[in-house]
């Protein structure tokens, strides 16, 4: 097999595979996860679950892309409840942002893409528009809204969006990926999530 993208078959057991994967890939990692392990936890035969992921690393991106899916949902449906203030929004979006970048599937697909892109490239490309282009396009999409409503001065918002997400992750990205950090208390993400506001806003806040 040479590429990632081998088609992916759908079947009437299939959310049962992808339930039974996150479980075991939650609890062992990618590379720890058997696939054994998986097919028993999914109750499924082995022939079943390669009938609908041919490679494992197939199996870990299709969990993934599903967990920032529903990630950006839920952001989106905290975002619609109503006209939040601006700053009660990005601390939101912050703090999911930081919650899946330092959580053990976050971690785990980041260095799966590091490790396999230049064999794999569909593998980079598949997690790169459903996580970081998908986090822009969402974000993008509230901040034009608040820009509508005079609440923000914004001209390019794919570059705002960008570099609200870097401010977030100045210090927690580098310390996780590379195993310096293990812990991430609350009064320290705070202090990161309510600087990235304060200077987004110094940039980007509407002035009386």
């Amino acid at each position: 097999m040479t590429q990632v993208q081998v088609g992916i078959k759908k079947g009437r057991k299939f959310d049962q595979v992808l339930e039974g994967a996150r479980k075991v890939f939650l609890r062992d990692g990618f590379e720890g996860a058997s696939v054994d392990d998986i097919a028993r936890e999914a109750g499924v035969s082995k022939a079943t679950l390669y009938s609908y992921f041919p490679d494992k690393r197939l199996l870990f991106m299709a969990i993934a892309t599903g967990e920032c899916k529903r990630q950006a949902d839920e952001a989106l449906e905290f975002i619609n409840q109503g006209d939040k203030p601006v700053r009660e929004v990005l601390r939101y979006a912050g703090n999911r942002l930081i919650d899946y970048i330092t959580s053990p599937l976050g971690l785990q697909t980041y260095r799966l893409c590091v490790a396999e892109t230049d064999r794999f490239p569909a593998l980079g490309q598949q997690f790169y528009d459903s996580g970081p282009l998908l986090v822009r396009s969402r974000m993008g999409d509230y901040l034009r809204k608040a820009t509508e409503r005079g609440e923000l001065v914004i001209e390019d918002f794919d570059l705002a969006a960008d570099q609200f997400a870097e401010l977030c992750k100045a210090d927690a990205y580098h310390g996780f990926i590379c195993g310096a950090l293990s812990d991430y208390p609350n009064e320290r993400r705070a202090r990161v999530i309510e600087g990235a506001i304060e200077m987004f806003l110094a940039r980007y806040g509407a002035r009386p």
